[in-house]
């Protein structure tokens, strides 16, 4: 952080030029510091997530919500810095991660007060960093929208993201079978090393007849879209729950309702940046209740494959993009 010439504090920020490559999209900047307003706080920002809705935002199909940052950034962890009017729970010094709407790639960010999260005294910045955006999402769709329950079996498309790897690790704390599919045998394997009951790779052979030989999925965590949609409405059990959370190959599927109705299958999905403040946090308050002690406890935790520096924001977009990676990619600041 340095001071301006009229004597405000300023911050490093990406920027981004939207529509465009990571390397031409991407750039340091500087802005003033934000001031959080009643009922917010101010993180000074030590690690930032990069997730794949940063870049559908750079690519400009994303744009930030009305009243979020136009930066990118997710989530963040890092120390409070500043608390606004009426916050009660936090103080200066404390360790915490926070769900954003925008923000993350920044020296400091501000978000509604309850929206933060203690950082366990097991986890550094880093691994903090790693979990909001994944944690949420997971709990979201796959417990409160899929009603995953102990003794079921989840079916998890692209487990080795880092969505797909909090879902291992969720799923099993809550006592279900995973099934995990994934591109290429290396990924299918740490797949299984991530805890997956039974690992398939997506290239290799039949994928829905491998998956009904294992007894099929009552619930389904489909980030793949519209050419697993034929897939995912065969491999689920009657009264399966099909959750849909990416669109990577289309958003538009023909599936057979008939089938639907026979197999009463319920078809659900979200989206997290969009909802109300309200919203978010009733949802911080379940994930502190119900997830929180399995990541304090190290049931669950966040694999990080990667980290950069804030001003190597598009090495990290690449390395995402490029879709080598297993678990998280974080920047450091």
């Amino acid at each position: 952080m340095t001071t301006n010439a009229s004597g405000g504090d300023i911050m490093r920020v990406i920027e981004i030029e939207g529509g465009k490559g990571p390397a031409e999209a991407l750039r340091l900047a500087e802005r003033p510091q934000p001031t959080p307003a009643p009922g917010e706080i101010r993180i000074r920002v030590r690690a930032a997530g990069v997730n794949r809705p940063d870049i559908v935002q750079r690519l400009g199909h994303y744009p930030a919500p009305p009243g979020a940052s136009d930066i990118l950034g997710l989530e963040v962890a890092g120390e409070v810095d500043a608390v606004g009017e009426g916050v009660t729970r936090w103080k200066i010094g404390d360790r915490v991660c926070a769900l954003l709407g925008g923000g993350g790639y920044a020296d400091y960010a501000v978000v509604d007060a309850r929206h933060a999260l203690p950082v366990p005294d097991n986890l550094d910045f880093v691994q903090a960093a790693a979990l909001p955006e994944t944690v949420f999402t997971v709990f979201t769709n796959v417990f409160e929208g899929g009603g995953l329950k102990a003794g079921e079996t989840l079916l998890i498309h692209g487990a080795t993201s880092g969505i797909g790897v909090m879902a291992i690790q969720m799923a099993k704390a809550a006592g279900a079978r995973v099934i995990a599919t994934s591109r290429g045998a290396a990924k299918a394997e740490a797949a299984l090393t991530l805890g997956a009951d039974v690992s398939l790779d997506a290239t290799d052979g039949d994928l829905l007849a491998a998956i009904k030989a294992e007894g099929g999925a009552d619930v389904v965590l489909d980030m793949v879209g519209a050419a697993y949609a034929e897939l995912n409405l065969n491999a689920l059990k009657p009264g399966g729950r099909w959750v849909v959370i990416a669109t990577l190959t289309g958003a538009l599927a023909q599936i057979d309702l008939m089938r639907v109705m026979l197999k009463r299958i319920v078809l659900t999905g979200s989206t997290l940046r969009s909802r109300s403040t309200d919203e978010k946090a009733r949802l911080t308050a379940a994930v502190e209740q119900t997830i929180w002690p399995w990541v304090a406890s190290g049931k669950v935790c966040a694999k990080v494959e990667a980290t950069f520096p804030l001003e190597q924001a598009a090495v990290a977009h690449q390395r995402l993009e490029a879709g080598d990676h297993v678990g998280k990619i974080v920047l450091t600041l």
